[in-house]
């Protein structure tokens, strides 16, 4: 069996060639001596008559056999290097991209292909190289995330040993242990945290979708969280709807987000108010929590849901992925989480969408 290019596009134009030359000697010789008898008939063109022209006819049919044979051949030689050249051509176009994959493969990702005169072979080369591009900005984030997980991970690592050692020379007491615990329950969290992202990220994330009031949630989620506000000088408040705002949508995954973006407005703002609503829209529902804090540039925004950005009043127990997490289990749920703000010193406002149902479906509005 014939497997190289080369080969096939070798024998293809030989066949073609071949086919049309038999048709030629095929369709030559069965008319060449019918049109010769005809010329020769009393009244034809020739005028000579049959017996004049028996020895003639044979003599044509053998001449025309014999120039369509070597205009044949010719034929043949031409088309055998047509195939050379093209085929040549198209080739060393195939083995660039051959090279370039090997290349990108072996880990080169900023290897790129000329993109050649033949179309197809020109939109697989244009992939290549965009896959290229796509395997580089992946490497890229993976090498950017292992350092900012060993970044994160670096500081209770070093309390923890500081601490341990101190015990251990007698330095600290027992009771330090807690330091030793809360530290490791931080390393904890960046664990759960950067799993969680990871199953987002990638589509793998499990939700328990159910019909829910958001209403009620979002209430007893703040009411759960007012504790914190006690003498903070900022003032929790929850502005509910007139009735029941009813989506399909994991509880606890909500609830999730609801507590971080509040909790996150709380380390913002030192003096004001943390407010709370939920509001059914025509595609959905929406949850806002808007604060009087710090506030953020408004160019640079959309940098608070980057993994381990910290904002302005980020407080530090958190392994700063709430955001990033937050917004991926929005989009799990056919929303988005977004972030609006006038600027330093006016506050933020966090709005968390959610579809009727994961598929999207329209709600009944109040």
């Amino acid at each position: 069996m014939i497997r190289t290019l080369r080969a096939r596009l070798f024998l293809s134009h030989l066949a073609v060639a071949v086919t049309g030359v038999v048709v030629v000697l095929v369709v030559v010789r069965l008319t060449a001596p019918m049109l010769f008898d005809d010329s020769l008939r009393p009244g034809g063109p020739g005028g000579r008559g049959a017996g004049a022209g028996a020895g003639l006819r044979s003599v044509v049919a053998d001449a025309v056999t014999t120039a369509t044979v070597w205009g044949a051949l010719a034929g043949v030689a031409v088309a055998l290097l047509a195939a050379r050249v093209v085929g040549r051509r198209l080739l060393r176009s195939l083995a660039e991209v051959g090279a370039a994959t090997t290349a990108i493969a072996a880990g080169d990702y900023t290897r790129r292909i000329s993109r050649p005169p033949e179309r197809e072979i020109a939109a697989l080369a244009d992939d290549v190289s965009t896959l290229a591009r796509a395997i580089a900005e992946t490497e890229e984030r993976r090498m950017r995330l292992i350092a900012e997980v060993a970044h994160e991970m670096r500081t209770p690592l070093t309390v923890i040993d500081g601490y341990v050692e101190g015990i251990s020379d007698g330095v600290f007491g027992v009771e330090e242990l807690g330091h030793v615990r809360a530290e490791s329950s931080r390393l904890r969290r960046l664990s759960e945290d950067l799993s969680t992202l990871s199953r987002a990220s990638e589509g793998r994330l499990e939700l328990a979708p159910t019909e829910t009031d958001l209403n009620e949630l979002v209430g007893g989620t703040v009411e759960r969280l007012r504790p914190r506000f006690s003498g903070t000088g900022v003032e929790l408040r929850l502005d509910p709807p007139s009735g029941a705002v009813n989506v399909v949508a994991d509880p606890d995954r909500v609830a999730q987000v609801v507590e971080n973006l509040v909790v996150n407005a709380l380390a913002a703002t030192e003096r004001g108010e943390v407010t709370v609503s939920v509001r059914a829209t025509p595609g959905g529902a929406e949850i806002t929590v808007a604060d009087t804090g710090l506030g953020l540039e408004p160019e640079s925004a959309d940098r608070v849901f980057e993994r381990f950005h910290r904002g302005p009043g980020g407080h530090a127990g958190g392994s700063g992925l709430g955001l990033t997490i937050g917004r991926q289990l929005a989009r799990a749920h056919g929303g988005d989480l977004t972030v609006s703000s006038r600027g330093p010193g006016h506050g933020s406002t966090f709005v968390f969408s959610l579809a009727r149902t994961p598929g999207g479906d329209s709600p009944t509005l109040p």
